[in-house]
């Protein structure tokens, strides 16, 4: 029964941040000049960062260095866990340019705001659509922002890393801009699965990794590229948890379960 009360109160009050941000995150859009909306982009990351502090059972460390100067753009990669992990990566300093699925940005209040804060769509369904995203985020990037992948494409429900995808690297080596890795761990608890119910305490750890350089790389290189990266978050996490990075790496950990 407490567990239920105390996630009213929770899901209240991230209610009426939503509603309290809006009219202010619509002003700033129509005053920001920024073409990458960047003004817009940062308030607007402050509402996701106010919903880690309302939730008591949350316990965020934030570790690694941060870029020195936001505007030089990096596309940003991250290990998926729970949907807490959106709202736990807001809390960085800087804007990001989120790519995200289609139908968040159907959700009244808050695909508004995201569509004002320049974050990009993506529409799984359709291939073209893909390639437009992508072009979206190269706007952004010559516009000195950050844009922000999940490169596994969802969540991982094992807690492994799952199959990245090429997209974040074909982007970073077309534009020369560097990878940002950043590692996460502890938020699968966060937010509850088909349950509106929070429970516990949840300890989560966000890491940025040192950056990737991709000046030197060409196209032939996207596959090594991904696989650096990959194992890099891994690795990271294979040390948090005391374990091998073959236990971390779900490719290689599914491929000997089906061997046994």
């Amino acid at each position: 029964m407490l567990d239920k009360i105390k996630s009213a109160y929770i899901w209240t009050a991230v209610s009426l941040l939503f509603l309290i941000w809006y009219p202010f995150v619509g002003i700033i859009y129509l005053f920001d000049r920024d073409k990458a909306k960047y003004n817009t982009g940062r308030f607007f990351r402050y509402v996701g960062s106010a919903m880690t502090y309302v939730n008591p059972g949350w316990n965020i460390t934030i570790e690694g260095e941060y870029p020195k100067n936001p505007r030089n753009p990096y596309i940003m990669v991250c290990n998926h866990l729970s949907n807490a992990d959106i709202p736990i990566i807001s809390r960085l300093p800087w804007d990001i340019k989120w790519i995200a699925k289609i139908e968040l940005f159907k959700v009244p209040l808050i695909g508004r705001m995201m569509t004002w804060a320049g974050d990009i769509p993506v529409d799984r369904a359709k291939k073209g659509k893909r390639e437009k995203t992508l072009f979206i985020a190269q706007d952004h990037l010559k516009n000195k922002a950050s844009v922000m992948f999940f490169p596994e494409g969802t969540r991982s429900k094992s807690r492994r890393v799952i199959r990245f995808t090429d997209g974040a690297f074909i982007l970073a080596i077309k534009n020369k801009v560097p990878i940002l890795p950043m590692v996460i761990d502890g938020s699968s608890d966060c937010l509850p699965k088909d349950s509106w119910v929070f429970t516990g305490q949840s300890n989560v750890v966000l890491k940025l990794l040192p950056p990737v350089e991709t000046a030197h790389l060409t196209k032939d290189d996207v596959g090594v590229l991904r696989d650096q990266v990959r194992n890099m978050i891994i690795n990271q996490l294979a040390e948090w948890r005391q374990t091998t990075p073959e236990e971390v790496d779900d490719l290689i950990y599914s491929a000997n379960n089906t061997d046994n």
